[in-house]
């Protein structure tokens, strides 16, 4: 096995050489202003480490439903001058003051107001170490440089669009809890409009310290007092300790391959490698591209029957890996895909419960995600959160950074649901200074002729969604098509189908219940995917964004 996993990583270390390197950079991400500051980066000097730092900064900025300096997240790099593969863990994680029953309440149930609402909900961020490291040890401008367009967006100002106000709507009661948030998100007391200019200067006065001192900007000094102040004082439990402590982790990540080209995704604490290794070490065995021409409703019953039971895996053995033991080399195995796909029948669904998973276990776009590749053939694949919509609603005075719900991540009390219906088990129980499992997803699909950069946001729809673009990628379909795919999603439980508007014909649907599937058609759309192609022989790159949404931008340049 180990012979065979360094066979992969030469290949792909040297795929580069023999490339056409990319004629223009290509950035996609979830908001215009973001990937026009990172082909403002890339104008400047910058490669795409650098670009990566602002297009993070930027989102903090315009789209505080999603991501921002109070989150984190996970930036899988490819470095073309030497191969260099790694994901950096940006990952928030628990206080030291943590314990694994602190959301349960005299009776022993889960408090959700406490997981998700306030400074209690918040695990210690990770977005700004990892902008300073990123920027350190692979950009090649000042973090200074870097995080110039998002000082100036934050002081100038733009506009409110549909999804930012709808987010502020929807969180308004949260908000109202604190002057600081209701200064941050609401005008005059009053939820903006669309069009209405939205400055953060208490933001700007943030990322200004993060620029002059780097991490000490944010985890010491005057702005880690003011947020640890705030947190206290509304009932958290962060100490200056704990932000001083935080570290950015580097880790290998899972590599697998299908259908000749290598994937190169997230490991632990992300959910998403091993599931997506697991999916497609099953599917492997099935001609998927001729089904969906001759049988496309057993093409969508053997995809699902994957799903379910990768998603089993997630919610049994994945955890933080310092302080669990993941049987990774096993769960990534195609002999171990082999023995999942033995009890997977054509003609017949298999209920979750069949399945032996957790015990006790009771029968659900809050992210962001951007790809980039530059003319030196460097790739970034990211995704940051905050967890829930406007996560935790708490702004700490002084600072504009908005305070993350990733405590919700955990598992609060084991064989209970998150806020995603996600199960976990005691691989993911609270403890100090753990970091909560993720479903983030960012991925490179590297074969001889073509790369692509993908990944999304949508909580535990995450991992599905970036199946399905690979799925298509393998049809043989542009970037453009990835990211406006209809999607469906099977998670092991709930047991169910879930379908976006229009996902499926209903000739698929009733063969799908046929077999015993139960479908639940869904009155909205989900997801904002991000992906960027390459062509290795020609050096065209494509960019795109998901037209689900407006403020989205794929662009190359």
């Amino acid at each position: 096995m180990m012979n065979k996993l360094v066979c992969l990583l030469l290949a792909v270390f040297s795929f580069t050489s023999a490339a056409q390197p990319p004629r223009k950079a290509a950035i996609a991400s979830a908001h215009f202003l973001a990937t026009e500051a990172g082909h403002e980066i890339l104008a400047k000097g910058g490669n795409a480490f650098d670009a990566a730092v602002a297009v993070s900064a930027v989102l903090s900025v315009v789209e505080p439903q999603s991501s921002g300096l109070g989150g984190g997240g996970f930036y899988l790099l490819h470095r073309a001058s030497d191969g260099k593969q790694v994901m950096l863990d940006a990952r928030e994680e628990a206080p030291q003051a943590a314990h694994r029953d602190m959301y349960l309440d005299t009776n022993g149930q889960v408090v959700r107001d406490w997981l998700l609402n306030g400074p209690k909900a918040a695990g210690i961020p990770g977005l700004p170490a990892g902008l300073v490291h990123l920027n350190r040890h692979y950009g090649r401008l000042s973090l200074a440089e870097d995080l110039a367009p998002a000082i100036r967006i934050a002081e100038q100002g733009f506009p409110a669009y549909p999804r930012y106000v709808e987010a502020i709507k929807r969180k308004i009661d949260v908000i109202r809890r604190y002057p600081a948030s209701q200064k941050a998100f609401l005008i005059n007391g009053r939820v903006p409009k669309v069009g209405d200019i939205i400055r953060r200067p208490d933001l700007a006065k943030t990322l200004k310290a993060i620029a002059r001192k780097g991490r000490a900007g944010f985890y010491q000094g005057p702005v880690a007092r003011k947020l640890v102040k705030a947190s206290r004082k509304h009932g958290g439990i962060w100490t200056r300790e704990d932000l001083k402590k935080y570290q950015v982790k580097e880790r290998a990540p899972i590599i697998t391959t299908y259908g000749g080209k290598t994937l190169v995704t997230a490991p632990p604490p992300s959910s998403g490698g091993i599931a997506l290794a697991t999916m497609l070490n099953i599917l492997s065995a099935w001609d998927l591209k001729k089904m969906a021409k001759t049988d496309p409703a057993k093409r969508v019953h053997l995809t699902v029957e994957a799903m379910r039971r990768a998603y089993r895996d997630r919610s049994v053995y994945l955890g933080d890996p310092d302080f669990v033991d993941i049987p990774v080399k096993r769960l990534i195995h195609p002999y171990y895909a082999d023995g999942l796909r033995a009890s997977i029948r054509d003609d017949k669904a298999m209920p979750s419960n069949l399945l032996p998973g957790l015990k006790h276990a009771p029968q659900g776009n809050h992210t962001t995600h951007f790809s980039i590749i530059d003319k030196e053939g460097n790739l970034v694949s990211a995704t940051l959160t905050v967890n829930t919509s406007l996560a935790s609603g708490f702004v700490a005075a002084g600072t504009g950074v908005l305070f993350n719900n990733e405590m919700d991540d955990f598992s609060a009390k084991p064989g209970q649901p998150n806020a995603y219906g996600l199960i976990g088990g005691e691989a993911n129980a609270i403890a100090p200074g753990k970091r909560p499992l993720s479903s983030m997803t960012p991925t490179f699909v590297m074969g001889p002729d073509d790369v692509a950069v993908l990944g999304t946001p949508g909580g535990s729809r995450i991992i599905t969604m970036v199946l399905l673009g690979i799925l298509d990628f393998y049809d043989g379909h542009g970037p453009a098509s990835w990211v406006s795919l209809p999607r469906y999603h099977h998670q092991y439980l709930p047991d169910a189908i879930y379908l976006e508007p229009n996902a499926l014909n209903t000739d698929i649907v009733k063969q799908l219940e046929q077999r015993g599937h139960r479908v639940v058609r869904m009155s909205h759309p989900w997801g904002f995917m991000n992906a960027t192609w390459w062509d290795k022989h020609s050096g065209q790159t494509k960019a795109a964004s998901d037209p689900r949404w407006t403020t989205g931008k794929g662009e190359v340049k």
